[in-house]
């Protein structure tokens, strides 16, 4: 938040009073003098600002503080004084009424940054970073249901209220499970509406409560599954997150049945049938955000066993750049999924990233000149102008099917979940043999091992040869906390295991490298946020020489290194260098390199 509008930079040589739909604010002095007297803005910077705030427009205060002339503090401490509105330098716990906060959805309160207070008399307090902007406190004054008493704090101020507040539900969890250990009470089963937000969900049935509160923690937390694990003697919940899986809570043994048929009706499966594995797919919405949940059972010796895997649909896909690609491997990849035609392949094990990577790839050169199709199991994220189709083996249409059909709807560009047979492989060479572009993923360790993996399938290494432009293989390692890493100097050892010397390692900028610790940001992990190593496999026509001798898979990633080709070591290894992961964390995702 920065300082007040236009109209506050005027002479005002009397109160003029603005009514927003609540108390009335009191223009006073301008804003560029409070900033002069109290805080010493020095008085060109002030004339700088105004001269720009002609020629451009803009607020006064967000100039001054792009001139680094005064602070985002500075500023809202001013206005304060301009409108004569308190100022809160914190807002904690006790300021909060909880039952106000029920009334304000997050992710407006958020993007609005306002948090209700407490009632004062006639009137609800409210704080709030920009008091001029009436339609906030008009929201606000319809949701609380009442006139609104404006106080001003800094947006960061209100933003960590805001999750300070939000993350009280992330207890909740704990105090359903207490009473559930206090005393007996029956799980009333009721299916949770699609179009209803959990937040707003009223039901105070313990097991619903439960697994709401499950759900909501699971994606506050980042969580990508949600694992229910019956065991012998108790019943155990745990959370993975970036990669991970961490305790979460124990419930009651004897309330295992209850939760996992919540679990099993709000996925719409038969809960009667305990025997048979079941696949089912919750919807829900999460702070006006909606998830879409899909749900696996496996029967095991002590109970049903659960698998919740959470996608955000509306989640912004991030560039290739913000992914962690390095300038040199983008360059090239970027080069070729802009070809007419040919096979690219993303390889590495489940959860490594890979569709992510094909769904950058894909928004890059997503264009109205082209049509693309995607054949998916299942369709992860809805991408803009692509036309996606889910798998659906129960009728028939696997990838083989589904990718013949492609063939008949004049597409440009294919996406091909995963080739997992010999049929998928061969109609993808045929498509990429036609003039298409071809995108799809295998399972192997490394980006040489696909080309072997398609020879194994049984098709011919002339083919493989023609049709196959590049394979890229990553991996994701953790993002080492900043708020609570510690630096230090590795030893020869250390590097050593990275594969390089310390000349070498040091030339990549790693004189200084990082060991995770454990802060309150990081859930005492060490750990937050994940980013993407990789190896970029350029065929050119060395390699598909060797691929026509059907030589090993050493032998091609061998050659391909001497022509420059950074290997998953090499790549994570510049990650360490540059301070955002560490040696171990690199070492434990690419054993098969060392």
């Amino acid at each position: 938040m920065s300082g007040g509008a236009d109209i506050l930079e005027a002479t005002v040589t009397e109160s003029t009073r603005v009514v927003a739909h609540g108390p009335a604010y009191l223009f006073g002095r301008p804003l560029g003098e409070i900033l002069i007297e109290s805080f010493g803005l020095p008085r060109e910077k002030l004339e700088e600002a105004l001269l720009a705030q002609g020629e451009k427009g803009g607020r006064l205060g967000e100039l001054l503080i792009g001139l680094k002339a005064v602070t985002d503090e500075q500023v809202t401490r001013a206005l304060g004084a301009q409108l004569d509105l308190e100022y809160l330098e914190l807002i904690s716990f006790d300021d909060v009424d909880a039952e106000l906060v029920k009334k304000v959805p997050i992710n407006f309160a958020k993007q609005a940054k306002f948090i209700p207070l407490k009632r004062e008399g006639e009137f609800v307090a409210i704080a709030v970073a920009d008091p001029l902007d009436t339609a906030v406190v008009d929201h606000a004054r319809e949701l609380l249901g009442g006139e609104v008493l404006a106080k001003i704090a800094r947006a960061t101020t209100i933003i960590d209220a805001i999750n300070s507040v939000y993350d009280r539900s992330l207890n909740e969890a704990e105090q359903v499970v207490g009473e559930m250990e206090a005393q007996d009470l029956d799980a009333a089963e009721q299916v949770l509406e699609s179009d209803q937000d959990l937040l707003d969900s009223g039901d105070e049935a313990p097991i619903i409560r439960l697994v709401n509160s499950l759900l909501f923690r699971a994606a506050k937390e980042r969580a990508s599954d949600i694992h229910i694990e019956p065991m012998e003697r108790e019943l155990a919940v745990r959370f993975r997150i970036d990669g991970v899986l961490q305790n979460i809570i124990k419930p009651p043994k004897r309330y295992q049945n209850s939760i996992l048929s919540r679990v099993k009706i709000m996925a719409q499966l038969n809960i009667a049938e305990k025997r048979l594995p079941q696949d089912g797919r919750i919807k829900i919405k999460l702070a006006g955000r909606d998830i879409d949940i899909r749900v696996s059972t496996i029967p095991t010796i002590h109970g049903e066993s659960i698998v919740m895997r959470l996608l955000d649909k509306s989640a912004t896909l991030l560039d290739l750049a913000e992914i962690g690609m390095n300038p040199t491997i983008l360059k090239d990849l970027d080069e070729l999924i802009r070809r007419s035609h040919g096979i690219i392949l993303v390889t590495g094990p489940t959860g490594s990233g890979k569709t992510t990577t094909l769904y950058g790839a894909l928004t890059r050169i997503n264009t109205p000149e082209v049509k693309i199709l995607t054949v998916e199991d299942p369709v992860e994220y809805q991408l803009k102008g692509i036309n996606q189709m889910p798998l659906n083996p129960k009728i028939g249409l696997n990838f083989a099917s589904g990718l013949r059909a492609f063939l008949r709807q004049d597409p440009d560009i294919i996406m091909v979940g995963e080739i997992r047979d010999k049929e998928t492989a061969q109609i993808a060479i045929e498509a990429s043999l036609t003039g298409h572009l071809v995108f799809s993923t295998v399972h192997t360790n490394d980006s040489a091992g696909a080309v072997t993996r398609l020879v194994e399938m049984g098709i011919e290494p002339f083919l493989v040869s023609s049709s196959l432009m590049a394979v890229m293989a990553q991996r994701l390692v953790r993002r080492v906390c900043k708020e609570c890493r510690e630096p230090y100097q590795p030893s020869d050892e250390e590097i050593a295991k990275l594969g390089m010397s310390r000349d070498r390692f040091k030339a990549l900028g790693g004189d200084t490298v990082y060991r995770a610790k454990g802060c309150s940001a990081c859930n005492r992990v060490g750990y937050r946020g994940r980013s993407g190593i990789y190896e970029l496999l350029v065929l050119d026509d060395d390699i598909r020489q060797l691929i026509l001798k059907n030589v090993d898979s050493g032998s091609v990633k061998k050659r391909a290194m001497e022509k420059g080709m950074l290997c998953l070591l090499d790549d994570g290894a510049l990650k360490v260098a540059q301070g955002e992961t560490t040696i171990a964390e690199v070492l434990s995702v690419t054993q098969e390199d060392l």
